[in-house]
């Protein structure tokens, strides 16, 4: 004890009065009535569990009646004095405490508000301890107040406090990805406290984030192996998960990093179609920025875009994951917030229902007129975030209903917002990706939403999004949510084309090596272009799509490979063109595809500011993943190239784009 503690006993012993023996005798025999009274009230009251200063006062002066000896009722009013200066009294507090130093024996604490308290229900789902469940042994501390005198019966707040379990906050994933535990208690804000050893502090959440990617496109031979095949892709989540991490001021992780969904992110205004096809491909040959010795050939498709009085009628089902991973801000309430800015661009003919799923499945809201407006936005409003995740009876219950609300001439889509956490039930991309496959001949659509940082299962969300005839897409701010569900709706959600394949063949004769930049996992066999029953990507109204192939004529000094020792040293092919592109796509309910093929020419086309921004952002994705493919082209190159190419940006798109690059380049260093 301290020498202030022992001067303040002393100076209360010596005030205190000698001893009564008859008043002892009749304030015992008051106490034992009251307690007798009081007990026999148990059947009529049940007691409540003790929380609070006062209650563990009373707590205190309880256990002091039950272990009272002769020698400390004398010191009775004496006692009850110096607990209620301790335990009530701020200055009294003050004298009596230690300064809250940290010593080896003790941790800091976050100090938890409302929120922080209301999230622990998530940690006991998972087996972790709440204040409700105490951790520290209850009869240590009893104990010990036991073996103590009457005369040191004054017990101090860090012991009382050692009662209860004190468990920190768990930390959002989109705020502190990259703290560690030792950074988080050391924090300035956190409120430091004397707590016994064996005190439980809950750990943040570990990172498990799964990102669909593959290794780079490699370099091609032409003259070994002349022919790219691939699906085109007008996904745009990895563009939004690398502005996250930048934003959030780290690096994003390689594999997070689809070069494709970094290109293809922007609108461009690509020459519409003129004749029976519902897009048209431009292809431009320009010289590459990074490369002096090679050339990029550029190919941009662009949607048509029908008024919105011509569209269908449009049924949507939001089949939303309401599991308690889904609680952080950037989760479930930002899913309510992008959804409402949806609403008010349906027409009052569209239907809404909603699904929601956690340990169960459920139906929220029966197909609704997006008309009545209030009574979808009130079952929104209800949704809360709980229980795990049981993803692959959403997925059917939503399907079920989406048949039941389909139409001949009628849009009907599944848009699917989650974090991707299906950890309960069918989990596997494969299976899912097969259960997918089978659902999407029945002409419903899927769309991912992405919400949220440190569990985004992006490889699920892939599978899905790819095998659903759909397109994926992640929603880290309210500005992203308007820019895919207001801007780009119509892009979203009314296909034009469905299984999009692109082959390019090149001619050894011009090209000696080439290869594809991004969608490497949009690759396709050579044969599957010819396949109709191969799934590849769909296109949108109004969408663009764009791929860029970086070719190395022959004779040129950038030429990676050498010849070969017993194969052809020269091209066997034509002289005159560079290749020849080809394309097959599906009209909506078709099954036949239909073809669109045309010569690539030496020098075609003109390099305006959409082609050229449009490299530069694959020149941004291809510094971000790394690799020795651009040399010593570097960050500010590819921020000059970018700034030059920026054209109109009526929203601030490309902008945005190279104050990412900028950020990018800062971080690199």
């Amino acid at each position: 004890m301290s020498e202030e503690f022992d001067d303040l006993k002393a100076a209360m012993t010596a005030a205190t009065p000698a001893p009564d023996a008859a008043r002892k005798a009749a304030n015992l025999a008051a106490a034992e009535e009251n307690f007798a009274r009081l007990q026999g009230l148990a059947d009529e009251r049940r007691p409540m569990s003790e929380r609070g200063p006062l209650a563990r006062l009373g707590h205190g002066v309880k256990t002091m009646l039950n272990v009272m000896t002769t020698r400390g009722g004398l010191t009775l009013t004496t006692g009850l004095v110096a607990v209620g200066l301790v335990m009530v009294l701020p200055v009294g507090r003050d004298l009596l405490m230690p300064p809250a130093e940290m010593t080896p024996g003790e941790v800091a604490l976050v100090d938890m508000d409302k929120t922080g308290r209301e999230d622990r229900s998530g940690a006991a789902q998972l087996g972790g301890a709440t204040a409700e469940e105490p951790v520290a042994p209850i009869a240590s501390v009893r104990e010990r107040v036991e073996a103590d005198s009457a005369d040191d019966l004054m017990l101090s707040e860090p012991e009382i406090l050692a009662e209860e379990s004190f468990v920190a906050p768990q930390v959002s994933q989109g705020l502190a990805l990259n703290r560690s535990a030792d950074q988080i208690l050391a924090a300035p804000e956190a409120k430091r406290l004397t707590v016994p050893g064996d005190a439980v502090v809950v750990a943040p959440e570990s990172d498990t984030e799964a990102f669909s990617n593959a290794e780079t496109s490699p370099l091609k031979v032409t003259s070994e192996d002349p022919v790219s095949t691939f699906s085109i892709d007008v996904d745009t989540a990895s563009y939004a998960v690398v502005r996250s991490s930048l934003t959030m001021g780290m690096l994003p992780p390689r594999e997070a990093v689809r070069v494709e969904e970094m290109v293809n992110y922007f609108p461009y205004a690509y020459p519409e179609s003129d004749g029976p096809d519902p897009f048209e491909a431009t292809i431009t040959v320009m010289p590459t920025p990074w490369n002096a010795g090679t050339e990029l050939v550029h190919i941009g498709l662009q949607g048509d875009l029908p008024l919105v009085e011509d569209r269908p009628a449009l049924n949507l089902v939001f089949l939303i994951d309401t599991s308690g991973s889904m609680q952080d801000a950037n989760k479930l309430p930002l899913l309510k917030q992008s959804f409402r800015l949806m609403l008010a661009e349906l027409r009052p003919e569209d239907e809404v229902s909603i699904v929601t799923y956690a340990g169960s499945a459920g139906q929220v809201l029966e197909p609704t007129r997006a008309a009545e407006r209030s009574v979808i936005l009130a079952a929104l409003d209800r949704l809360e975030s709980g229980g795990s995740t049981a993803g692959q009876a959403g997925l059917q219950q939503a399907y079920q209903v989406a048949e039941a609300m389909a139409d001949d001439g009628e849009v009907t889509r599944v848009v699917l917002a989650t974090d991707g956490d299906f950890n309960v039930g069918l989990s596997d991309p494969d299976a899912l990706k097969d259960f997918i496959a089978d659902k999407r001949e029945s002409g419903t659509y899927l769309s991912v939403l992405g919400f949220g940082r440190g569990n985004l299962d992006d490889a699920t969300m892939q599978a899905l999004a790819q095998n659903g005839n759909g397109t994926a897409a992640y929603i880290d701010t309210l500005s992203e949510a308007r820019k895919v569900l207001v801007d780009q709706l119509t892009g979203a959600l009314f296909p034009i084309a469905n299984d999009v394949k692109i082959q390019v063949e090149f001619n050894p004769a011009e090209v000696a090596e080439y290869r594809l930049i991004g969608y490497e996992t949009r690759a396709l066999r050579r044969e599957d272009f010819n396949n109709d029953r191969i799934d590849a990507g769909e296109i949108g109204a109004g969408h663009s799509v764009t791929a860029i192939y970086e070719v190395t004529p022959v004779g040129s000094d950038a030429v990676r490979t050498g010849p070969l020792r017993y194969g052809e040293t020269e091209g066997a092919g034509e002289p005159g063109e560079l290749g020849f592109f080809k394309l097959r796509y599906k009209m909506p309910g078709e099954d036949q595809s239909r073809l669109i093929e045309e010569p690539i020419l030496p020098g075609q086309g003109e390099a305006g500011e959409d082609a050229r921004f449009s490299v530069a952002m694959a020149g941004f994705g291809q510094l971000l993943r790394g690799g020795d493919y651009l040399g010593g082209w570097g960050w500010t190159e590819a921020i000059a190239l970018a700034t030059q190419a920026r054209g109109e940006d009526a929203f601030g798109y490309r902008a945005e784009a190279v104050t990412l690059m900028r950020l990018a380049e800062s971080l690199s260093k």
